[in-house]
């Protein structure tokens, strides 16, 4: 087993429950945090028997500027869905996703969500 993390990942989109939040957009980041099943990849330093990083990249991006969703935990669910579906080699993902405009009252850098899959 080894971890591949794909870290910060930016992107601008429409998430949230206010309608102001889907008008305005906002930039969310996204930290994937796979665990791979290196099965004899390694050993052959072939990457069709791994995780392309550029692909997962590009999995993450679709869903996160894709349809809004209301939960930041359901996007991280369904990267982290999407990320096992493409690569059947993950045998645990952990998302996370940063939301720095946080309609809080108060002060905050960010809010912060991690969803692991499977659980």
């Amino acid at each position: 087993m080894y971890t591949i993390r794909i870290m910060n990942c930016a992107f601008f989109a429409r998430h949230g429950v206010f309608e102001a939040e889907e008008t305005l957009g906002q930039r969310f980041y996204v930290d994937a945090v796979l665990d791979v099943d290196p099965g004899d990849a390694l050993e052959n330093d072939s990457i069709e028997g791994t995780v392309d990083y550029g692909t997962a990249f590009e999995v993450i991006e679709a869903i996160v500027t894709g349809r809004r969703r209301f939960l930041i935990e359901s996007l991280a669910l369904e990267v982290a869905k999407a990320l096992a579906a493409r690569f059947p080699q993950i045998v645990r993902a952990a998302i996370t996703i940063r939301k720095p405009n946080a309609p809080v009252r108060g002060i905050l850098d960010y809010v912060e969500v991690t969803i692991v899959w499977p659980n």
